[in-house]
């Protein structure tokens, strides 16, 4: 019997496997890097310890670290989450010689999986269908698009579409390279790159004494980056012959390895219907939760009880009804997906979802991991009503701290795309991007109306109304991709503001406005924090992509002149380290409009800083390994 648990991760996945743990009676053990020290993880385990560091490198991709904590912690078994080690056959191997119980798949398992290239070589052994490698040496255009994967990992790094020849080169060594920083293996491979394709995974489960559960199929067509974003479960729109295949290639690719534990077998579905073996994970992966909730499983406490010993049922549970998951982060998907740093001082979503976090009120979003705050997940009977719940759900969350992606995962639930399981694939944000992200500037408008108007009656002895007439007040709020002017009057007579004639004013508060807009009423809630106010309202009736909450920066009446930069500047966007410069690179070159010039690491993602325009590198102060803050200078460009 397991009686206490050390999970080998941070953020949301160690708490979700603390709270299973808790209900079982075992106790919980966390590790954490100085970086952590007062994360929700930590402070909620039974024990924690201490890893020496911020940087992965140096305290969660420590197995050695790891295995002594859990030994000095007195626990008996480990659980690895997913990311970090989760995947490391050597790690797995450690935990089982120190006497600890591993929970998950053997070693054996890890290692046959752990290389893209010689998985797909066991899988073609098995039986299961899988995309023909492209000999790079040897493609031509009718090859074409390619796609460079990394042999090692995933999350999308080191993966690279190439649609043009003379990229190919260039691209399989900035994959390798990318590959190598992250995984410490820059091995790299070809395969064609299917244009439209679904991906579409399933979950298994196998234990110890012969028995393989396929708990359905999973639909994680949505991504950015390589990464998933929007998660549903069972995939819409595939044939019975079709989720017969995938649940056979799966089990196939389970018993080929000799697999145990809870893993998911990854496959591309192309607009034929053919399906083609991507990868297996093994290890329980993010959006578990969605096949939890349609086979109202718990599949943290099945990988305690096969890591126990325990048997399967002969057969799983049926499925009921439909999932569908959103990863809200921490990103500005209108800027690149650039992710996003600062002080999340309130994350809140209304009752009947159920919210997977690593984060609380009050915590500071770093750059040392992933920038996913929280998984949504909601279900019910029918995809169209988890769907809608889902989206009602994140529209009406408050969400105070930096930018996320919450109203893009709005929309996209909302997309006539989406509801059309037939017109699903990987290219959705390629196709939708710029109209998913287009701010309403007027719509947001009325919201910095609602700010200015909580703002004078927070300044004012008598409430915000004035006895006597007097001149117009203003205020300039900049957010909502625009700088909003407020000019308004407040007396007796009511509310006259410029550019509203439709509105009226009902209620003033330092905290709550109600306003009557085009003879609908509204009720606006504004937070602030520092110069920054977060204005949250009820959705608008007949308006669904309309968003809810609109953040504003909060302009002072005299600007700072000396708060300049140079024409051309290229200034750090975020916290980070510059990884590389482009080869042979150096101040005085002649460089080309969105030229690389340097690539920055942050959250673990790598972001190309390129060329405004054409003109001389002038300025280059930064060299590979350096660490900057947001508006660092990195370069500067001169027309």
């Amino acid at each position: 019997m397991i009686r206490s648990v050390l999970v080998a991760n941070r953020g949301e996945i160690a708490r979700r496997v603390f709270r299973t743990c808790r209900e079982l009676g075992i106790s919980t053990v966390a590790v954490h890097s100085d970086a952590d020290a007062g994360a929700p993880h930590v402070r909620e385990a039974d024990t924690a310890v201490r890893l020496p560091g911020d940087a992965p490198a140096d305290t969660y991709l420590r197995g050695d670290l790891l295995v002594r904590a859990a030994r000095a912690a007195g626990a008996d078994a480990v659980h690895p989450g997913y990311g970090f080690l989760s995947e490391n056959a050597g790690f797995a191997a450690a935990v089982a010689d120190a006497g600890l119980a591993w929970i998950g798949p053997p070693p054996a398992a890890i290692e046959a999986m752990a290389s893209k290239t010689r998985a797909k070589e066991l899988m073609a052994e098995a039986g299961v269908p899988l995309l023909a490698p492209v000999d790079p040496g040897r493609a031509t255009e009718a090859d074409l698009p390619l796609l460079v994967k990394a042999a090692a990992g995933g999350g999308g790094r080191g993966m690279r579409v190439v649609d043009e020849l003379d990229a190919l080169e260039g691209e399989l060594k900035a994959a390798g390279a990318e590959a190598e920083a992250a995984f410490g293996d820059g091995e790299v491979f070809v395969e064609p790159y299917v244009v439209g394709g679904r991906h579409v995974e399933v979950q298994i489960l196998a234990d110890g004494h012969g028995t393989v559960w396929t708990l359905g199929t999973r639909d994680c067509s949505l991504q950015r980056r390589h990464q998933k974003v929007i998660e549903e479960a069972p995939a819409p729109g595939l044939s019975v012959e079709l989720r017969s295949i995938l649940h056979q290639a799966a089990e196939r690719a389970a018993r080929a390895i000799g697999y145990r534990g809870a893993g998911t077998v990854e496959f591309l579905v192309d607009r034929t219907g053919r399906a083609y073996f991507l990868e297996m994970n093994t290890r329980l992966q993010v959006e578990h939760p969605v096949t939890e909730a349609v086979y109202r499983l718990d599949l943290v406490a099945l990988q305690l009880s096969i890591a126990e010993g325990h048997p399967l049922d002969a057969t799983p549970p049926r499925p009921n009804g439909h999932a569908v998951e959103a990863r809200l982060y921490a990103e500005d998907p209108a800027a690149g997906w650039q992710p996003q740093t600062g002080t999340l001082h309130r994350l809140a979503l209304p009752d009947g979802v159920r919210l997977d976090s690593g984060v609380t009120d009050g915590d500071t979003i770093g750059v040392h991991y992933d920038p996913m705050l929280a998984k949504v997940i909601a279900w019910a009977p029918s995809r169209d009503e988890a769907v809608r719940k889902l989206a009602g759900a994140l529209e009406r969350a408050r969400i105070h701290g930096p930018v996320t992606n919450r109203d893009l995962l709005v929309r996209s639930l909302r997309h006539p795309e989406f509801a059309d399981p037939g017109a699903l694939d990987t290219g959705f944000y390629d196709r939708h991007l710029t109209e998913l992200t287009t701010h309403d500037a007027d719509g947001a408008a009325v919201f910095a109306l609602a700010a200015a108007l909580a703002d004078a009656h927070g300044r004012s002895r008598f409430g915000g109304f004035r006895n006597v007439p007097s001149g117009p007040q203003a205020k300039t709020y900049s957010g909502a991709g625009a700088e909003h002017t407020i000019r308004y009057r407040l007396g007796r007579d009511g509310l006259r503001a410029e550019d509203f004639p439709g509105v009226r004013l009902l209620t003033l508060g330092p905290d709550e406005v109600v306003l009557e807009v085009d003879g609908l009423r509204r009720q606006f809630t504004v937070s602030r924090y520092g110069d920054r106010v977060h204005v949250d309202a009820p959705p608008t009736p007949g308006a669904p992509a309309t968003p809810t909450s609109h953040t504003f920066t909060a302009q002072p009446r005299f600007p700072d002149p000396t708060a300049r930069t140079e024409p051309g500047s290229l200034l750090a966007p975020m916290p980070g380290t510059v990884v590389r410069i482009a080869e042979g690179l150096t101040e005085g070159d002649q460089v080309k409009a969105g030229q690389p010039l340097l690539w920055l690491e942050a959250m673990k993602m790598e972001h190309k800083i390129t060329a405004p325009s054409a003109g001389t590198l002038t300025a280059l102060p930064v060299h590979p390994g350096r660490q900057v803050e947001v508006g660092t200078l990195l370069a500067v460009v001169t027309d």
